[in-house]
């Protein structure tokens, strides 16, 4: 089987299951999140979160998903939009972020995997004690992860769609259990009421001072970026947008894929809005689970003194029967174990949608700007080196789940806005070459970019520990990328020639076949005319009168792209004949591609060249950047690795 995922696609409903294990597993660890975030305030702020992600997040990413049906996300059109360098670094920048959430999304994934596994009594009593450590255990998921995903796309999309519904079937059980026993013992929501209505918060410092709803209300509104988890895999979702099935007779139509990722999107944030508020009801009001079960208490050193059996496990708590109400007749420790299984499988396949995310985005991006080796566009290298990767990240955080919680969420959080970013510029961009936008909905989506903005900078704030992780990603990527451009500066990297039109292609097929220039002369245009030029070249170089030359003249494109395909065309002045080129990444690059093919039939030609002018570090630096510098030798070390043959290499004469 092919491991290409282009190569497949599937029904919106199964692309949501794999958008899914990362968004629906992060039940295994919100509740207690979003405890340690709000305090009893988790199910108001829990609810804040929810619109967002209805009213903001969903039509975000439905309009990107709109506008890269090619599955680039906001990243692409992001590159779309600002374009050279500053795109470039943008860009890499934002694949550093990315890269911040997908392997955090793993590695915290298995980590609380762990968390449930070893907390089990059953596996407690049975297991060695080697396997008792949690590092050892999400080390462990993560190679098993790794190894499933060299088996290929097809099975990794069949596990996840059982692994979604047998995890969401039991947590419906559970919550909607925990729902209808708060419904029919009224007096634990109103004991919940209470405390809320008297400020009680169980919160280590609100942001406002003072008690009653509307205090509540503004304290939920302020905190809940801490509970940003809960907005992760949109943009997993117009990540894997190829891989979505059109229709039965077309799968490629590209109006009916991006109508059925946004049928995705929408299903998969509606059956998450519903977990979400019941999960926060059923775990975060001191009733079914009580506050000190959600608490963590450490010591001046840093010490853990008092951790609750619910923390990175609230509705496992639930499902155990742990709670002291006897919230339904199944939980127990049997029921437990088997929603600790579906919950730990989940968990573990978490990173799959991850993994596919970061299978798409690398080798989208960083070989074809020179920045990766080529291998980065293979499927099993890129695993292998995700895998080692996550095995690092797991061993440095010692597979600690609320350590890691800054970390994915900056990465989900950066991505977000620079969606809702990306989308608003394009609007405009759109408005004003006659689009179709009104202003309410330019408005409407500057005031969601404003929230995620807030959203970002505040998550930022509360846990700077997540911009210092996510830097460090950026640091590698950029670190990385440098190396890798300047290791393969002296590729040929061509790609192919363009052609003006059907003219200028029969043209050029005619002089590389007739092979009747022999001197080939790079021409600045501008500085001097081609008859002060070709006069000074036939004097210096001793050329006579009767050999032909032929110029070249260059014009720049996006010289930070790194592979060349310049659009050629050719005309005749008197005597004269000039290949033009347009659109060119690297001046010695396109010389030398040009000499290699006019030199295929017949005696290779020369190149003749006047010195570069400058220092060698400059000329370096404005080769690397702009495609220009030294170019004759730059020429000459290109011609010489590309025809090793002296007999057949064209020449460079420099004067």
């Amino acid at each position: 089987m092919s491991h290409d995922s282009r190569d497949h696609h599937y029904a919106w409903w199964l692309i949501m299951c794999l958008c899914g294990v990362d968004y629906f597993s992060t039940l295994g660890y919100q509740p207690s999140i979003a405890f340690e975030g709000a305090g009893t305030l988790a199910p108001l702020a829990t609810l804040v979160l929810v619109l967002v992600t209805l009213f903001g997040a969903y039509p975000v990413y439905s309009y990107v998903a709109g506008q890269t049906p090619d599955g680039v996300g906001s990243i692409g059109m992001i590159e779309r939009l600002v374009g050279g360098w500053r795109g470039k670094i943008g860009v890499l920048v934002l694949i550093g972020f990315a890269a911040t959430d997908f392997v955090i999304t793993k590695t915290l994934s298995a980590a609380d995997a762990a968390a449930h596994l070893i907390s089990n009594s059953l596996f407690k009593e049975h297991a060695p004690p080697w396997l008792s450590n949690q590092v050892m255990m999400a080390a462990v998921l993560l190679l098993l992860l790794g190894a499933m995903f060299l088996k290929g796309y097809s099975e990794v999309v069949g596990i996840a769609t059982v692994l979604v519904v047998a995890f969401l079937s039991l947590s419906f059980l559970i919550v909607g259990s925990g729902l209808w026993y708060l419904l029919t013992h009224p007096v634990l929501l109103q004991n919940w009421f209470s405390e809320i209505a008297s400020g009680t918060y169980h919160l280590h410092e609100a942001p406002l001072s003072g008690h009653g709803l509307w205090v509540a209300l503004g304290i939920s509104c302020l905190i809940f970026p801490k509970l940003a988890l809960g907005l992760s895999g949109f943009e997993t979702g117009v990540l894997l947008i190829h891989l979505v099935r059109g229709t039965e007779a077309n799968p490629h139509d590209e109006k009916a894929r991006v109508a059925n990722t946004r049928k995705l999107m929408l299903c998969a944030a509606l059956i998450m809005s519903f977990f979400l508020i019941g999960s926060s009801l059923v775990t975060g009001t001191n009733t079914i689970i009580p506050a000190t079960e959600l608490s963590l208490e450490t010591a001046e050193d840093g010490e853990i003194t008092f951790k609750g059996k619910a923390i990175d496990r609230a509705l496992a708590y639930v499902a155990h029967g742990e709670s002291p109400h006897p919230i339904n007749p199944l939980f127990g420790p049997l029921f437990g174990t088997i929603y600790d299984i579906s919950t730990i499988l989940i968990l573990w396949f978490a990173g799959a949608s991850a993994m596919a995310g970061l299978l798409n985005m690398v080798p989208r991006y960083l070989p074809r700007y020179g920045m990766a080796p080529e291998w980065a566009s293979a499927y099993r290298p890129l695993i292998i080196g995700f895998t080692i990767i996550n095995l690092l990240v797991t061993w440095a955080f010692r597979a600690d789940v609320t350590a890691q919680g800054g970390a994915y969420a900056t990465g989900v959080l950066v991505l977000m806005t620079s969606a809702c970013i990306a989308s608003l510029v394009h609007m405009q961009h759109e408005s004003g070459d006659g689009g179709e936008h009104s202003p309410w909905k330019r408005i409407a989506f500057a005031l969601i970019t404003l929230v995620f903005i807030y959203t970002t900078i505040t998550n930022i704030t509360e846990r700077p520990d997540g911009i210092i992780i996510a830097s460090m990603f950026i640091g590698c990527v950029l670190l990385i990328s440098i190396v890798s451009r300047v290791w393969r500066s002296q590729e040929l990297r061509h790609k192919e020639f363009r052609f003006a039109d059907d003219s200028a292609r029969m043209l050029w097929t005619d002089i590389c076949a007739e092979g009747a220039f022999r001197v080939l002369v790079p021409h600045r245009p501008g500085h001097r005319s081609l008859g002060e030029k070709e006069a000074e070249i036939r004097r210096r170089h001793r050329i006579p009168a009767e050999v032909p030359l032929v110029f070249l003249e260059v014009h720049y494109g996006d010289t930070s792209e790194f592979h060349n395909a310049p659009i050629l065309s050719a005309k005749q002045e008197g005597e004269r004949f000039i290949i033009v080129a347009k659109d060119v990444v690297s001046v010695s690059h396109t010389i030398a591609q040009i000499a290699i093919d006019m030199s295929k039939s017949g005696t290779p030609l020369e190149v003749v060249f006047g010195w570069s002018q400058g220092s060698s570090i400059k000329l370096a630096l404005e080769f690397l950047l702009f495609g220009q510098g030294d170019i004759p030798n730059v020429v000459f070390d290109l011609l010489e690795k590309a025809v090793p043959d002296p007999a057949r290499r064209p020449s460079v004469l420099v004067g």
